[in-house]
């Protein structure tokens, strides 16, 4: 199976790698009535609540740019393919010269670091907002958190410390590198974002983890995941962003969209329809 799709934005040439992907249960989301969310399967001809675990390379003026490297061996064997990923686009872990963190979840930085704790992207500067880095850096913060995100905590400590020197911090809404900006959408962490790609007339938005189960949260976008930290807020921002992408007519990615991982958004009843370009 392919585990890369490929859009030119004007002179960059952009590819999600899929990492893997796994089925979430009806449990992860939170005040959401399990009759509703068999409803939403049936109306997609959906056999599960599935998601996928993206990273996205990014490559023009010569630069080779890394968003997210999914969750290693953290979360099974349909999972941590990233390797073979990047493989099939044709380039190296050695090759990546910007690595950017949407943010410090598992599910996004694993795969920046060995199971020893070495980084994986030798050559690479690892760019993570402020927001981020002042929570998960800060141990006062993070032991409040139940002991399985206080896991998540440490393996963020672990990430910054393997880059080191090469860790650059910098405002939610600061430039990445030339054409590609941050982009704050507040909620799931404390720092969280995503990112629009400009070249030329053309454009590309990634919506960080504003969705992680695209069958339940694009329909419905009322829908709260657990793993977000504040959830009337990613709530929020999930509704306000989708609302833009449909203005706009814009094309986007992100963390958990299915293969091939680019859309645009129409809107369908009360939530929208991903509609693939």
């Amino acid at each position: 199976m392919t585990r890369t799709a490929t859009q030119t934005i004007g002179e960059a040439t952009v590819t999600v790698l899929t990492d893997g992907g796994i089925d979430f249960g009806p449990e992860l989301f939170p005040g959401t009535v399990p009759a509703h969310i068999a409803e939403l399967l049936e109306a997609q001809r959906a056999a599960s609540i599935a998601t996928n675990f993206n990273a996205v390379l990014i490559r023009g003026s010569g630069r080779t740019i890394l968003c997210d490297a999914g969750p290693r061996d953290l979360f099974g064997p349909s999972c941590g393919f990233l390797p073979q990923a990047l493989a099939e686009a044709g380039t190296t872990p050695e090759a990546i010269d910007t690595l950017f963190a949407t943010h410090m979840h598992p599910d996004h930085i694993a795969g920046m670091i060995t199971p020893e704790g070495a980084a994986v992207f030798a050559n690479a500067e690892l760019v993570v907002s402020e927001g981020e880095h002042a929570y998960w850096s800060d141990e006062a913060k993070t032991a409040p958190l139940p002991e399985a995100i206080q896991g998540w905590a440490t393996l963020a400590r672990a990430v910054f410390a393997a880059y080191g020197d090469r860790l650059r911090i910098q405002p939610a809404n600061a430039e990445i590198a030339p054409g590609l900006t941050a982009m704050s959408l507040p909620g799931h962490t404390p720092g969280h974002g995503g990112w629009r790609l400009t070249s030329g007339a053309a454009q590309l938005i990634h919506t960080g983890d504003i969705i992680h189960a695209p069958v339940l949260q694009a329909a419905d976008p009322n829908i709260a995941i657990a793993f977000d930290m504040d959830m009337d807020t990613a709530r929020a921002t999930r509704k306000r962003l989708l609302d833009e992408l449909a203005t706009d007519g814009a094309l986007f990615t992100g963390g958990h969209y299915l293969h091939p991982a680019f859309y645009r958004a129409v809107r369908s009843g009360a939530g929208y329809s991903l509609e693939r370009p």
